[in-house]
């Protein structure tokens, strides 16, 4: 390869043979041995696929520091024909990754944004009581929600869901909060998480067994792309302008908060990096 036209042909050409990898096909992979006392970790995903596609942080938590990751299904989907086969889907994404599935009623939640939020009142309390008792059971020590802009109506929705989930919980009730990036750029996020290779090719495998999306739309080919420009985007917006990137290819951008006594706390001082060499246990320093 001697030029950029040559870089770009190859591109294409290698994004044309991954269109024909086969699609949900794949022997679930072997989960790592937990402790029953293992950290709990809670993603809120506001639609099936969301659990992998922000989950480079969550999969290097179960993998490396051998917490347990929980998915919770807020809602299956606006279509309500495909709610049965999305199920299936995303139990089968759960299963091969090694997460486990919560789900909110049989079919999850209508409706959640910010609509709902402001014109439907008792609706919305019932929606926030049993996000609140999903709290409440499972104490975790690390959540995962969309930020407050992450542009689709029920990722901005499910973010409200949860920040009013929290905000029913008690004075004790504590817990890290991490919010996630998926239709819309976080303005200023304050941690960039190197994804390892592998992590990358097997969370891309776990989305490829949501198949109904897929065949609509193989964005699962495209998350690679967007974890090489976060890597230069995120280097600037977390260190300042100017600041050189690290010698890093892949990476998610993430906002870290800490809620205790029904507020939120920040938690560094500054933003950080958590590089592959790195333990991401180190950056929850209140759980034991």
């Amino acid at each position: 390869m001697k030029t950029y036209d040559d870089y770009i042909r190859a591109l294409d050409q290698l994004l044309q043979k991954a269109a024909l990898i086969p699609r949900g096909e794949w022997p679930n992979i072997p989960r790592p041995r937990l402790s029953k006392d293992a950290p709990r970790v809670l993603i809120f995903s506001p639609h099936p696929d969301d659990e992998v596609i922000i989950s480079h942080l969550p999969l290097r938590l179960m993998r490396e520091s051998k917490m347990q990751i929980s998915n919770v299904a807020v809602t299956l989907g606006s279509k309500k024909g495909r709610r049965k086969s999305r199920l299936k889907e995303l139990r089968n994404s759960c299963q091969f990754i090694g997460f486990d599935l919560v789900r909110i009623k049989n079919d999850g939640l209508e409706n959640i944004n910010p609509h709902t939020r402001e014109n439907n009142p008792q609706y919305w309390s019932y929606c926030v009581s049993l996000i609140a008792s999903i709290l409440d059971k499972n104490r975790p020590d690390i959540i995962f929600y969309p930020h407050v802009k992450d542009w689709h109506t029920t990722h901005i929705g499910t973010h409200y869901l949860v920040v009013d989930g929290l905000k029913s919980m008690g004075h004790k009730f504590s817990t890290y909060c991490i919010e996630t990036e998926t239709w819309g750029f976080m303005n200023k996020p304050n941690l960039l998480v190197e994804c390892k290779k592998k992590d990358i090719a097997d969370l891309i495998t776990a989305l490829s067994f949501h198949r109904g999306e897929i065949e609509r739309n193989p964005y699962h080919l495209s998350i690679a792309n967007r974890l090489i420009d976060n890597v230069m985007r995120g280097t600037e917006l977390i260190k300042g302008q100017g600041t050189h990137p690290p010698s890093i290819q892949f990476a998610s951008l993430y906002k870290l908060k800490y809620w205790k006594a029904k507020q939120f706390h920040e938690c560094q001082k500054e933003g950080n990096f958590l590089l592959a060499y790195d333990n991401p246990a180190n950056l929850f320093k209140h759980i034991k």
